[in-house]
């Protein structure tokens, strides 16, 4: 079988970053897949299922109610590696074009002091399984470390 491109991507070297993964084209739309890439792959802890949980939920709810940008959002998840995240949105898109974007997310979730959206058991599959403290430290420490001074090495693989 074909090697799919994020396995050919280096993760002993990879750092932090925000990049494009992949583009694929639905008919004359193309869609971009964003690697939101927390940890250091190999190198650093992966994060806490709580924590990402509550980053789902909190990334989805804000993406989707984004006036400028939910009417392009496909999907926002957690990276089976749990070392990440993945955003799909339909456009033509480099990193470049949504810093601002993360941006806002991850200010919204490092700053974010309300009940999680979605955590009652008829909302959620594991509803009991958030950690919001987790998710504000992840969401702070992307927001300084990455998007503050996001430069090249960060933005493509």
């Amino acid at each position: 079988m074909k090697k799919i491109p994020s396995f050919t991507i280096n993760h002993l070297t990879l750092l932090p970053g925000l990049y494009v993964s992949r583009k694929d084209f639905l008919e004359c739309e193309v869609l971009t897949t964003f690697d939101i890439r927390l940890t250091a792959p190999n190198r650093e802890p992966v994060l806490n299922t709580g924590a990402i949980h509550a980053i789902e939920h909190l990334g989805a709810t804000y993406l989707r109610n984004n006036n400028e940008w939910k009417d392009k959002v496909i999907y926002f998840g957690p990276m089976g590696c749990r070392t990440g995240f993945y955003l799909i949105l339909v456009g033509n898109l480099e990193s470049k074009n949504i810093i601002p974007l993360m941006r806002d997310l991850f200010a919204f979730i490092r700053e974010y002091d309300e009940d999680i959206p979605g955590t009652s058991a008829e909302a959620c599959g594991n509803y009991g399984d958030m950690d919001l403290n987790s998710a504000k430290t992840y969401a702070d420490k992307y927001y300084n470390d990455v998007l503050n001074n996001i430069d090249k090495s960060r933005l493509n693989y």
